[in-house]
């Protein structure tokens, strides 16, 4: 791999992957938290099917529920992974530190995650850390853009409360994920040299966690595995 260390990436996202495949092992109990009985009786009827089969497919939800919020540190544990770039525990102002690059950021993993009050609380965390980092950039950034856009601008969104956007700085910056892991790595192909590595790495993990004999070819030799990246990214 140019842009990553191959080890280093292992162990940096071992633990989520780990999550993931003991999701899919477990069954949840759904009564834990109190079922909606109201709600099961009404769109068991909706959708024309038992209430054996609905309490099957809601198990079913929420192992994948289970495993998405696994996953949802992904690509903080990546950066990570990077020499020079720190993974902040939870708790911090930011996500991600890189003192080489002279660089913090706020890592979402899709653009329409972060509803607008939100985006408002993002935009003076990055302030804060800016401050507190002279001469630093914060970053906002989205790994999956909007149709597959690409951009590097100054991020400002509007606050509800004043009825007017936030100052525009060029120190306050919001950037798609690609263009974020090449400023990272300085290897323009980082996220799509990821992708294309992923598959492997969490097939890898798994046989040696769980003695399984996974093989990730089966996804990566289908034509879905590089039109979905090219659904997100584009064409190179």
């Amino acid at each position: 791999m140019r842009a990553f260390n191959r080890d280093n990436l292992k162990h940096a996202i071992r633990s989520s992957v780990r999550r993931v495949y003991e999701a899919q092992t477990t069954t949840p109990d759904l009564y834990r938290n109190t079922l909606d009985c109201f709600s099961a009786a009404i769109d068991s009827v909706v959708q024309g099917i038992s209430l054996d089969d609905w309490l099957l497919q809601e198990r079913e939800r929420q192992i994948q529920k289970t495993k998405q919020n696994a996953i949802g540190s992904l690509h903080e544990e990546v950066m990570g992974s990077i020499d020079g770039v720190e993974n902040l525990p939870v708790g911090n102002l930011i996500d991600v530190i890189c003192h080489r690059k002279r660089i913090v950021a706020e890592i979402k993993n899709k653009h329409n995650t972060t509803k607008g009050n939100h985006k408002v609380t993002i935009y003076r965390d990055l302030v804060k850390a800016v401050e507190k980092y002279p001469g630093y950039t914060g970053y906002y950034v989205e790994v999956l853009p909007l149709k597959t856009a690409v951009y590097n601008e100054q991020f400002v969104p509007s606050d509800n409360q004043i009825s007017a956007r936030l100052p525009a700085r060029d120190d306050i910056r919001k950037i798609d994920g690609r263009s974020f892991y090449a400023l990272l790595t300085d290897e323009k192909n980082a996220l799509d040299e990821l992708y294309r590595e992923l598959p492997t790495l969490v097939a890898e993990i798994i046989n040696e966690e769980f003695g399984t004999q996974l093989k990730s070819d089966a996804v990566t030799s289908s034509a879905a595995f590089d039109f979905n990246f090219t659904k997100a990214y584009g064409k190179k």
